[in-house]
């Protein structure tokens, strides 16, 4: 296993051992473990220093020598995640697999997880590796064991993946990705209910060379990832299963790499999961792994399993991570390609944003102003129909309810719900009933009022709005302060970040396409500034106003490109150096931009995240994106957050807020993914 197949490159972190003597190593290993105590430091140097074929031969020459198994031993001396560690690297990877596979089907409940991992990852080869293997160690079939303990959907795509019949050829036909394209359509937006048998068919047996190009052309076809229509159509285990295999189709380094991070990252370390990885891919794609991890996390893999782990398992599993990729942004040569073509690929994608609040049918301003009177009169207030009635309105249908209750009853609804409504609820429920460029305005006003400056909601706001919102906010600003935006902001920031802010308030960002030689001494400047160039030219202010022109100024497409052409002149992420290299809110301005035109919805994912993670929650943040982007890309933004986090939007407010606020929010929300 740990070395290349020929004229292929080998990616593992785990080689085979020169000058390597199996009976050698048997007597050190007998020598560790003999007496009272064992030499757990001697065992982890050499169990992590030698291949898996290696190992298989120092088990058999322990035999030889001493009569007794190796594994055996290794068990009884050693205990917890140290010794499930070693004790796993000492099988053959298929063995390994099925020792897997029949603990996540044992006993109580199933492993759904450890499942999906397995067989949405592995190739034919090792597939049926896997099947022989089962039998060989527990004298049973795999087939029948997984459709005893699992069923429906999730079971059939699992007995698929089972047989290992994946296409292999390279030879793509046009025509079947056409078809293939229309039949996964009809199969799910198209159809009344969901056709899982097309999306098994196709997912389980075309070659993955088929499977990328089908992707590509349905996200051009239908103007959404096949992601998307998964989580739409599919529930469950069969949808996460689903979701694994087009992630391995994409990339299996940065599927195992994204289940590495969640393996580590908040309270607690999935240890099983971070075993299993850290065994089956030390002598695959590791290398893959730690690229596209530290592209991907901005942190290395070795320097979150230091922080994580302790004590033998740590050096253990360090071992096997075969080095620290300490140079956070830069890219391997190979991971800088990678990141090259999914910019290549995300220029021509076009997403549909789509909000969560939409224009209510049957809309009548008449009943939905008496309604919010009479839950407003008297002792007490009906939150509930003031909830139900304002979350559920579009803002231009909000404004005509604020115009028909001026009408009838010659008050200011605004000022009604103030004197009825209060905290948390009262922010969101008046931020929803302002017009958008108005709420805008009242933000960065506040952001600007009194001791300090709010410098995140005022990049947040100026940093992600188009050119018609921002001078709408503009007009907002100067019709209800009596003061133009750019006043306010020349008078509470300074320097560089008052440049910033005040270009972005211009709204002049140019809205054409790209222009590749332009995009190209653009990212040349962006290399300049950022101290990355192989000959740096001009004088560093001049440098300075134009790469603020540069950030500010150019359309999101074209920014798009000038990205690309900065991964390929530097092998660097741009985002990534300006954190490195930029301090301050200059620097978090930045990278609000970039962020921005890169994925505007997994920015604001970010915001929510940030704003309910750790203790308390920031109430102003999450009130600010929720109003904001509920009728323009919330449930783009509800698409980024369950697949970055692991977890709903609507569990995470659930689980951080409470009362009349929390149904206000899961009412934006707008539902459970």
């Amino acid at each position: 296993m740990a070395n290349p197949a020929q004229g292929a490159k080998y990616r593992g972190s785990i080689h085979n051992f020169p000058d390597f003597d199996p009976s050698q190593d048997a007597e050190a290993l007998y020598t560790a473990m003999k007496g009272f105590g064992s030499d757990k430091e001697a065992i982890l140097e050499l169990i992590t220093s030698r291949s898996n074929k290696q190992r298989q031969e120092i088990c058999l020459s322990y035999k030889s020598l001493y009569g007794k198994d190796l594994i055996a031993d290794l068990k009884y001396e050693l205990t917890g995640k140290f010794e499930r560690l070693i004790v796993g690297l000492m099988r053959p990877l298929a063995y390994s697999d099925a020792k897997e596979i029949k603990d996540a089907i044992s006993g109580i409940g199933t492993d759904e997880k450890c499942l999906i991992e397995i067989l949405a990852s592995r190739t034919n080869e090792q597939i049926h590796q896997l099947v022989a293997a089962y039998k060989d160690a527990y004298e049973r079939d795999l087939e029948s064991d997984i459709i005893g303990d699992t069923s429906g959907h999730f079971q059939k795509m699992l007995v698929v993946l089972l047989q290992g019949t994946r296409e292999e050829d390279n030879v793509v036909s046009e025509d079947l990705v056409q078809q293939d394209v229309q039949d996964l359509f009809e199969a799910g937006e198209l159809k009344w209910g969901t056709d899982e048998a097309q999306f098994i068919y196709i997912l389980g047996n075309r070659s993955k060379q088929h499977l990328r190009l089908v992707f590509d052309e349905y996200l051009k076809t239908t103007g959404k990832p096949i992601e998307a229509s998964i989580r739409a159509e599919l529930s469950g285990d069969f949808e996460k299963l689903m979701l694994a295999v087009v992630k391995c189709v994409r990339s299996t380094p940065e599927y195992f790499a994204e289940r590495l991070f969640k393996a580590m990252k908040g309270l607690g370390t999935r240890d099983n999961t971070l075993i299993r990885i850290m065994v089956t891919r030390s002598e695959l794609d590791m290398l893959d792994i730690r690229e596209i991890f530290r592209t991907k996390y901005e942190k290395s893999l070795y320097s979150m399993i230091k922080n994580d782990t302790s004590g033998e398992y740590k050096k253990a599993l360090l071992k096997l991570c075969g080095g620290d990729d300490d140079a956070a942004g830069q890219f391997f040569p190979e991971a800088a390609q990678v990141a090259y073509q999914m910019w290549e690929l995300s220029a021509v994608s076009r997403v549909e944003l789509k909000g969560t609040v939409r224009p209510a049918g049957d809309f009548n301003p008449d009943a939905d102003a008496k309604a919010l009177r009479k839950a407003m009169k008297g002792l007490g207030t009906d939150e509930d129909t003031i909830i139900d009635i304002i979350t559920h309105r579009s803002n231009a249908q909000r404004q005509q309810i604020r115009q028909t209750f001026k009408s009838h009853f010659g008050r200011d609804l605004m000022a009604d719900l103030k004197s009825e409504i209060s905290g948390d609820l009262a922010r969101l429920i008046l931020g929803l009933m302002m017009p958008p460029a108005h709420y805008d305005a009242k933000q960065l006003k506040k952001a600007m009022e009194g001791a300090g400056t709010d410098e995140k909601a005022l990049i947040e706001i100026l940093a992600t709005r188009n050119n018609d919102e921002i001078r709408a906010i503009n007009e907002a600003y100067k019709e209800d302060y009596h003061k133009s935006l750019e006043d306010a902001l020349s008078s509470d920031t300074s320097g560089h970040f008052k440049r910033i802010l005040i270009s972005l308030a211009t709204g002049n960002r140019e809205e054409g396409g790209e222009d590749r030689d332009q995009a190209r001494e653009d990212a040349q400047v962006a290399a300049e500034i950022l101290e990355i160039a192989d000959t740096p030219s001009g004088d560093k202010t001049s440098l300075e106003t134009r790469f603020m022109t540069i950030l500010c100024t150019r359309s999101y497409p074209h920014l798009r490109r000038v990205f690309q052409e900065f991964i390929k002149m530097t092998n660097y992420d741009v985002e990534h150096v300006i954190k490195k290299e930029m301090s301050g809110d200059v620097r978090d301005a930045f990278v609000a931009i970039v962020q921005s035109v890169k994925n505007k919805p997994l920015f604001f994912a970010d915001k929510l995240y940030k704003s309910m993670k750790g203790a308390g929650t920031d109430e102003k943040t999450l009130t600010r994106v929720m109003v904001s982007r509920s009728e323009i890309d919330l449930f783009n933004i509800r698409q980024e957050f369950i697949e970055k986090y692991d977890k709903s939007l609507h569990q995470a407010i659930e689980g951080d807020t409470s009362g009349d606020f929390l149904k206000a929010l899961l009412a934006l929300c707008g539902g459970e993914d």
